[in-house]
């Protein structure tokens, strides 16, 4: 699928967002909301207010994401923003700050059912990279599932218990573990190269 092409979610292509997520929101009424609204407010809004604080905040030219496309359809979503924009990650008592350098956060990933197993979240992380480098981002964290875990190897991951993102992908572009939220998830990073 090297046709793919990753661009950011702009107000202009919130009806492809909003098709790709479809009526459930990607997961449940999400709308891509869980780590951004601290929790009380993110349960408050789910469904249709989540839908529109992320529509509010597209509209407003906050590209909160990219999105990749294939065949002129978007196809996938990455979640990526300064990670002081996800306030239920800033509160996260698993997923702390390793330290106050500033850092771009990669929280989600969703990709289409019919196009999932064939490297569209590899796609998106080049692509969220790409937009988070472009608006001088320095270091870029994840916190993806470790797959290489001894409780995971092996195992099959359910449509939405990798919605953070899978190890191996992370690694291949270059992302190194700088510490451990639990057994089986990892907080990792990726620095502009300074040659």
């Amino acid at each position: 699928m090297d046709e793919i092409q990753v661009f950011p979610a702009t107000a202009e292509r919130w009806a492809d967002l909003e098709q790709l997520f479809g009526k459930t929101g990607a997961s449940a009424g999400c709308w891509c909301m869980w780590w951004r609204l601290p929790r009380a407010e993110f349960k408050a809004r789910r469904g249709d207010g989540n839908r529109e604080t992320l529509r509010g905040l597209v509209e407003a030219g906050a590209e909160p994401g990219v999105l990749a496309y294939y065949n002129g359809q978007a196809i996938g979503w990455c979640s990526i923003g300064p990670r002081q924009h996800y306030a239920a990650l800033e509160s996260s008592r698993i997923l702390k700050r390793v330290d106050d350098r500033p850092v771009w956060s990669i929280v989600c990933f969703f990709v289409h059912r019919r196009q999932r197993r064939k490297g569209v979240a590899l796609h998106l992380l080049r692509g969220a990279l790409a937009y988070a480098v472009s608006h001088g981002a320095q270091i870029v964290e994840a916190y993806p599932l470790d797959l290489q875990t001894p409780r995971l190897d092996g195992k099959q991951m359910g449509n939405f218990s990798g919605y953070m993102g899978l190890s191996p992908i992370f690694r291949e572009l270059g992302f190194q573990e700088v510490a451990r939220a639990s057994d089986t998830q990892i907080i990792m990073r990726w620095s502009v190269p300074t040659d």
